[in-house]
């Protein structure tokens, strides 16, 4: 007889809590019932689960109860608030906040990457941040066929990516902008800095915080989690990794321009193509000459990685340049997680 299971969603009535709902429908875990948690404000609500009304409940430590499986997605200090209750009641928690993903004892999983670090688990599975996935999708199976000495990447991030408030704010500014308005900012580039520029029609290299050495917050969540996730530790000298990221006037799809050093000569970009064209989870859009090439539009509602413009560097044999696409609320965030679900179902680690 086929188990099934009892689902937290912890933050559902967010961006990525929405899709986690839809994506856990359209999922091969067999669910028993469904509980839809968020703040206090959203206690009441009522969100359609399966076609069936489901009342949001306020979370607290004593949410979990019967609970086999958390998918968490309400912001950082609450994972860090909560997931240790639900686990020492026996849940296990995917969480696709930053609160866990550098833990050493918690795995940080891409399934098409490191679906065997889920045997690793404790509880608690991290999910990457948004940008790291799409990333690792096109360069682990590279790195496995090719090896690979050096990323270099710059970002192209949506607004989405922030939040719904953030994604409002660009709507709201774009209009402000077509009625020759001043621009109202109170959330971009980070909503905990002092001071706020406007998205709409601009771009803003920061995105999160600086560090002490001019880095972004997320430029190094990018070269640590890619570490961690491609080579086992976060500070593995074993790839060379450096990000430039960047925060661009659109709703949903993040790009990204990944320059990689493959340290073999001998490698061309039809290698590449051949490679990616059989690659888990990636689709191949490359044909420059016809203009088909990735795009944000073209990822939206969709759980794939779509790489294409992918060109060798003529000055440096057996490097490349490529252009990365995805959805950073699906594969960036709630199909990421379920996708991790998933495996815990099909590897019996729930």
């Amino acid at each position: 007889m086929t188990r099934s299971y009892n689902v937290a969603i912890l933050g559902a009535t967010g961006a990525v809590g929405n899709r986690i709902i839809e994506q856990l429908e359209q999922a091969t875990i067999p669910v028993n019932h469904v509980k839809l948690l968020a703040s206090s404000r959203s206690a009441g609500k009522q969100l359609m689960v399966s076609n069936t009304p489901v009342t949001v409940e306020e979370a607290t430590p004593d949410s979990f109860a019967g609970v086999d499986l958390v998918l968490a997605s309400a912001g950082g200090a609450v994972s860090k608030a909560l997931l240790p209750a639900a686990v020492k009641q026996g849940a296990v928690c995917v969480d696709n906040t930053s609160a866990f993903r550098m833990a050493p004892m918690v795995p940080l999983v891409v399934p098409e990457v490191n679906r065997a670090s889920l045997k690793k688990h404790h509880g608690i599975i991290a999910n990457p941040n948004c940008s790291t996935i799409q990333m690792v999708v096109a360069l682990a199976p590279l790195q496995q066929a090719f090896g690979l000495k050096q990323v270099i990447v710059s970002t192209y991030q949506a607004a989405s990516g922030a939040g719904q408030q953030a994604l409002n704010e660009l709507y709201a500014e774009t209009q402000q902008h077509l009625d020759q308005q001043p621009m109202t900012a109170n959330i971009f580039p980070t909503k905990g800095d002092a001071q706020h520029h406007p998205l709409a029609f601009n771009l803003l290299p920061q995105i999160d915080v600086f560090e002490d050495d001019g880095y972004s917050h997320e430029e190094w969540k990018m070269i640590h989690e890619t570490k961690k996730i491609m080579c086992g530790e976060m500070n593995d000298p074993a790839i060379k990794v450096t990000a430039t990221c960047v925060r661009v006037p659109v709703a949903i799809g993040h790009g990204e321009s990944v320059y990689i050093d493959t340290g073999d000569p001998t490698v061309t970009a039809a290698d590449l193509r051949r490679v990616l064209s059989k690659a888990p989870g990636v689709v191949v859009l490359d044909d420059p000459s016809n203009q088909v090439y990735p795009q944000p539009l073209t990822a939206e509602g969709h759980r794939e990685t779509y790489v294409g413009r992918i060109r060798p560097d003529s000055e440096n044999p057996g490097c490349f340049n490529m252009w990365i696409v995805a959805d950073n609320l699906l594969k960036g965030a709630a199909w990421n997680t379920v996708q991790i679900a998933e495996c815990l179902v099909a590897d019996h680690l729930l």
